[in-house]
């Protein structure tokens, strides 16, 4: 099925590795011209490498702290230097630390709304009045299943990416009239370095072997595995496509089911 996207330009963030990669890759697939960021440049530069080969795509690597304005304005502004525009957006960013609530300070908690919260605001702010001119666009927010099955130890996860799905529907409302769709999209348990990090920390409370913790894992979710992340890739391609043009103010979960609610 052709997505509509060849030629489309694409921004995905926090593309070093993990969803953020996977989604670029996909993307370049389907014919995007793509920018990508992480704070490191020899680490986007290596990932905008590997995309390229393995898809022919056209890549421009950018280094960002999304935690700084004026980052993001660069991070746009050189992408609209190089391609003219913006069509899509994938607003993305590094998970919170875990930990519980007693333990967590005020520094943690303001560093989280930072990097989760008021990155997806400023990308969002400074891709619209291109998506507007064009009477086009696709914003594609991340966060996580966690939105809606709170996940335990991760209260700023938990907490603060519930902000992002309430700006996404509100926002979709809003820029509906100019043929932008904003949805918000829910990773489960996918495999990623990300993922590894969890693992092994929950593995350290429990005092189990790190294969014991994924079985526990594993064992509540309906298909029986974690993620692959093309799988969530691939999720993210059809939302930013032209076929999903009637689609938006949604939180998509993609978690191989383990999402208990019925919404």
């Amino acid at each position: 099925m052709d997505l509509g996207l060849k030629e489309k330009v694409a921004i995905v963030a926090a593309a070093s590795y993990g969803l953020g990669k996977a989604v670029a890759k996909e993307l370049a697939q389907e014919g995007c011209r793509v920018t990508i960021c992480s704070r490191s440049q020899g680490t986007i530069e290596a990932a905008a490498n590997d995309i390229r080969q393995a898809t022919g795509g056209e890549v421009l690597a950018v280094q960002a702290d999304l935690t700084d304005l004026e980052q993001i304005k660069h991070f746009v502004q050189t992408t609209t230097d190089k391609f003219g525009t913006v069509h899509v957006l994938f607003a993305n960013a590094g998970g919170p630390p875990p930990g519980q609530f007693i333990q967590l300070t005020d520094d943690q908690w303001e560093s989280t709304v930072q990097l989760t919260l008021m990155s997806t605001v400023r990308l969002c702010r400074e891709v619209l009045p291109y998506m507007q001119k064009q009477k086009w666009g696709r914003i594609i927010l991340s966060t996580s299943y966690a939105v809606k099955n709170p996940i335990d130890n991760l209260i700023l996860s938990n907490s603060i990416r519930l902000a992002v799905v309430g700006l996404g529907k509100t926002l979709a409302n809003e820029v509906a009239k100019d043929g932008i769709t904003v949805n918000t999209v829910c990773p489960g348990w996918t495999y990623t370095e990300r993922v590894e990090q969890l693992l092994t920390d929950r593995a350290q409370r429990q005092g189990l072997p790190v294969e014991q913790t994924m079985a526990q894992i594993t064992n509540t979710i309906p298909m029986g595995r974690m993620g692959r992340v093309e799988e969530f890739a691939a999720a993210v391609a059809f939302l930013a496509c032209e076929r999903a043009s009637y689609i938006t103010g949604v939180a998509l979960q993609v978690d191989g089911g383990a999402t208990r609610g019925p919404f």
